[in-house]
């Protein structure tokens, strides 16, 4: 038979037993990990596992002892509760210090801004220099198809589809849900009675999506916009080319210039010098004011404007009228061109 421990010797065990224990988790978590840094930043990205973690800090020089790191996150429950982002470790040398500041510290976070009027291309080079994507990556993204179809779109491009606005995202975040989260904000816009209104107009929410881009592209100031969408509310209503400059611009690929005859004899069914209708999708990323305002248009006559060079534009219900304007016009331009010139 074994031999029996008594009562007194059972509880000497189990408190050495308990007392081992403790020493080795306390091993564990405060094990030197020896970081040769005061300060590093780690990015963690969707996906990675705790092995994928320990192998970056240890790329990092953030810990020598990756087994001991992994054992320190599994004893203290920790190792699914990394979350994305880029993180900062300060004077970290411990693995319980380590974690701590990797689950419970707030990640970096990024103000991104997307302006009115900027086009996929102007987008990637924003989000390339902010955020430090691949601007290549982006422009793939906003053209793939599984990717569109993830964001509930039926649309060939994601062109004018990213919401302009200002956003907080943590550094780190992948490409693909920083632009999903652009596209979602675009779809909290149409409420049903936007929605009504677009059927009401005999446009699709694409076409006034694309419509609204127009505008964008031509308005300065915001109560210009409805009258400029009246224009091309008109024109297409008579089945009269409309005729805009920012599709031209759009198309030519260089930055925005004064427009040349032969760019607009350009090849293109963004061409709305050389096709009736609207194009066949957006020409820019168009704000809220601009998507109202092709919803909603100013009810007038007009079928022209031309820019008057103070940010407004002159309006006219025949070309006489508009020629004239445009005449008023070009001689403002050669004066501030000769104005120049002297300076």
């Amino acid at each position: 038979m074994g031999k029996k421990f008594s009562k007194n010797q059972l509880v000497i065990i189990c408190c050495l037993m308990v007392a081992l224990i403790i020493s080795l988790y306390t091993i564990i978590l405060f094990y030197p990990q020896n970081n040769k840094h005061n300060y590093l930043t780690v990015t963690i990205k969707p996906g990675f596992s705790l092995s994928k973690i320990s192998d970056l800090l240890y790329q990092k020089n953030i810990i020598t002892n990756k087994h001991m790191f992994e054992l320190a996150a599994l004893a203290m429950g920790k190792e699914k509760e990394f979350p994305i982002g880029t993180f900062h470790i300060i004077n970290a040398s411990s693995n319980y210090e380590i974690i701590n500041q990797l689950v419970n510290e707030s990640p970096e976070v990024v103000k991104v801004r997307i302006l009115e009027g900027w086009n996929n291309r102007q987008i990637a080079g924003y989000l390339s220099d902010i955020m430090d994507f691949d601007s290549t990556e982006v422009i793939k993204l906003a053209h793939d198809k599984n990717f569109i179809v993830e964001n509930d779109l039926e649309v060939k491009s994601l062109e004018g589809y990213f919401f302009p606005d200002t956003y907080l995202f943590f550094k780190g975040e992948t490409p693909a849900n920083v632009l999903s989260h652009l596209v979602k904000q675009h779809k909290m816009f149409w409420n049903r009675t936007y929605e009504i209104r677009a059927k009401q107009i005999n446009l699709s929410k694409h076409e006034v999506v694309t419509l609204a881009s127009i505008i964008e592209g031509e308005a300065i100031f915001n109560n210009e916009r409805p009258k400029i969408s009246a224009v091309y509310h008109n024109r297409l209503n008579i089945d009269m080319k409309l005729q805009a400059d920012p599709t031209i611009q759009y198309i030519i690929n260089d930055p925005p210039r004064r427009l040349l005859n032969k760019d607009l004899k350009i090849k293109s069914p963004y061409n709305t010098y050389l096709n009736k209708g609207l194009p066949p999708g957006p020409i820019n990323s168009p704000g809220k004011q601009s998507l109202l305002a092709a919803l909603f248009p100013e009810e007038n006559d007009f079928l022209f404007f031309v820019a008057r060079g103070d940010g407004y534009h002159t309006f006219s219900t025949n070309k006489r009228d508009h020629d004239k304007a445009k005449r008023k016009f070009q001689k403002i331009r050669r004066k501030v061109k000769r104005e120049n010139r002297k300076k």
